[in-house]
């Protein structure tokens, strides 16, 4: 392959990328071939060797979206969402004894990224780093789907992933690779009152955290 042929096959293979990002919801190939101007062989081409790289994810109804594997490309940059939020969620979880979480999208479910458990209580709500919720249930999918529009908020739901429980999420928009949320999960007959104003703050303590990181920033 000539190098004018390779340079514009890594080309549209960003552009694809950067298109999927960008998008609030998963794409079909013939959406990306007709808003990018590519032939639809090309993208399907293309779409593979991201596929195989996790840059992308393909949805068992062939639709697209941005994969975890993004994530590796800010690592030089920053650290993980993973290392950089867990002082934040450390700090909620303790504020709030509630389980606190960090969660981003790929595809049509969200994934817990970090999870941190309160010290100061035996008796909380828990789950594992890599669980997944389907988008359209609960406050984390509303947060996931408003930070992937660019849009702040704080988003309340009871009993829609965890029969009992509450969960107090707010979005976090403007990150570089996938939309992401914070939140907490505590028993719904807790009083959560004064939750949605500490998630939001946890919120700018995480984009505190990273921004002084992000290329080009001076301390």
């Amino acid at each position: 392959m000539a190098a004018a042929e390779s340079s514009q096959t890594l080309s549209r293979g960003l552009d694809v990328l950067t298109y999927l990002a960008g998008s609030p919801v998963p794409r079909t190939p013939t959406q990306v071939a007709t808003d990018l101007g590519l032939n639809r062989t090309v993208v399907y081409r293309l779409v593979g060797t991201l596929v195989e790289h996790g840059m992308v994810r393909r949805t068992a109804d062939g639709t697209l979206s941005v994969g975890l594997g993004v994530l590796r490309l800010t690592e030089n940059f920053y650290p993980s969402l993973r290392e950089a939020s867990q002082p934040v969620l450390e700090r909620l979880a303790e504020d709030l004894r509630a389980t606190a979480h960090l969660a981003v999208s790929d595809g049509t479910d969200s994934v817990a990224v970090c999870v941190v458990e309160p010290r100061s209580t035996d008796f909380h709500l828990a789950y594992r780093p890599g669980t997944r919720h389907p988008l359209g249930r609960g406050a984390l999918g509303e947060a996931l789907q408003a930070a992937a529009a660019g849009e702040r908020g704080v988003f309340v739901s009871h009993g829609q992933l965890t029969p009992g429980a509450t969960g107090v999420v707010a979005a976090v928009p403007g990150l570089p690779g996938l939309p992401a949320a914070i939140g907490v999960v505590t028993l719904s007959d807790h009083d959560w009152s004064g939750f949605p104003d500490r998630v939001a703050a946890a919120v700018d303590d995480l984009v505190a955290a990273l921004v002084p990181m992000a290329p080009g920033a001076t301390a």
